[in-house]
């Protein structure tokens, strides 16, 4: 099996929990190492793997594939780096600060004949993926009006200075805000018009951290909602349809599993708590249902297997540039529609 030779551009949270174990699994991929700054650590997990001390160093060594998971307002320069230094790009989320940077990554990757893909790994979540499955079944007919929430009790600011001091990749917005306008972009394409509202709520923030943003489409409305101060959560998903409704709660464990140190290579794994299960209330073949539907499972490997097959066989990336710019654009319209307190048509 051809190796892709994989670095990290940090080793913080992201590389340790979402990455490289992942990584470590596939068999096609070979994790080379880490740009750390300060601290060395992924040899403490990874004893064959290097630690650069910057990123030209990085670039220099045999690597197929650079994953830029340092902070939002480095991604535009970082990415730009490596795919002009020859590697194909993986960058988390949000994929850039704005529609214009995200877009001249994509031609430059095109023009360098390049993958560049987006880590948007929630996708992958055990309880979107019951969403998408009821959603593709058109049980509930048409949709008349959707919600997604990304709601948390935080109201304490967090550590990461890069997350609380105001710049250009900071807040809830491009934080939990790309997760659901990806989700709701996935399941429903490209709207027609965004309404914004983005405020502050936590003592002493300088970030925008409430989220509610409303995506106008021909026939139905969704509702993005994200926030920090949400102690007795709604369903994270809720859709409405001509002929019924499906109730769903935030329910995936692959994050809380892979911060306590498991290894995503068990036979439960990414197998939600049965409390977790959606509630479908519709009507099927005459006759009015409501029941509970089993959760299927969700697994970040297929993410990354598909980049592998991405990579190794020239299919399409899992979460395409191309995807990852109509992201950027709804966050862009997201911030104008807030500043002008008007719908903004995209």
């Amino acid at each position: 099996m051809q190796k892709i030779k994989t670095a990290l551009l940090s080793y913080g949270m992201s590389g340790k929990v979402f990455h490289s174990p992942f990584l470590n699994l596939h068999s096609g991929f070979e994790l080379i190492g880490a740009w750390e700054r300060n601290q060395l650590k992924i040899q403490q997990d990874y004893p064959y793997a290097k630690s650069y001390s910057s990123l030209d160093r990085l670039l220099e060594d045999d690597i197929d594939l650079i994953i830029v998971n340092t902070p939002v307002n480095t991604h535009f320069e970082y990415a730009k780096k490596a795919l002009l230094a020859g590697k194909h790009v993986l960058v988390e989320k949000a994929f850039t600060t704005n529609a214009i940077e995200a877009q001249e990554l994509n031609v430059l990757a095109r023009a360098k004949g390049l993958k560049l893909a987006v880590f948007q790994n929630r996708r992958w979540d055990s309880d979107f993926k019951t969403v998408k499955a009821i959603y593709n079944q058109g049980i509930l007919g048409d949709i008349v009006e959707a919600e997604f929430h990304f709601d948390r009790y935080n109201p304490i600011l967090s550590p990461k200075t890069h997350k609380e001091t105001p710049n250009a990749g900071a807040g809830v917005l491009k934080d939990l805000g790309p997760h659901i306008i990806d989700q709701a972009l996935h399941l429903f394409g490209f709207p027609k018009a965004v309404f914004a509202d983005i405020r502050i709520t936590r003592e002493h923030s300088v970030v925008d951290d409430w989220i509610d943003i409303t995506m106008y489409y021909s026939n139905f409305r969704t509702r993005l909602k994200a926030g920090f101060f949400v102690r007795e959560a709604i369903p994270s998903y809720v859709l409405h349809g001509k002929k019924g409704s499906f109730l769903k709660p935030r329910g995936d464990v692959q994050e809380d599993h892979l911060k306590a140190g498991l290894k995503p290579n068990t036979s439960h794994w990414g197998n939600e708590a049965k409390k977790n299960e959606g509630i479908l209330h519709t009507e099927k073949d005459g006759v009015v249902i409501r029941e509970k539907v089993p959760t299927q499972s969700g697994n970040y490997y297929d993410f990354f297997d598909a980049m592998y097959h991405s990579i190794v066989y020239n299919k399409p990336e899992p979460v395409t540039a191309e995807e990852g710019i109509k992201v950027m654009r709804i966050i862009d319209a997201a911030i104008l529609s807030n500043a002008e307190k008007s719908c903004f048509f995209v």
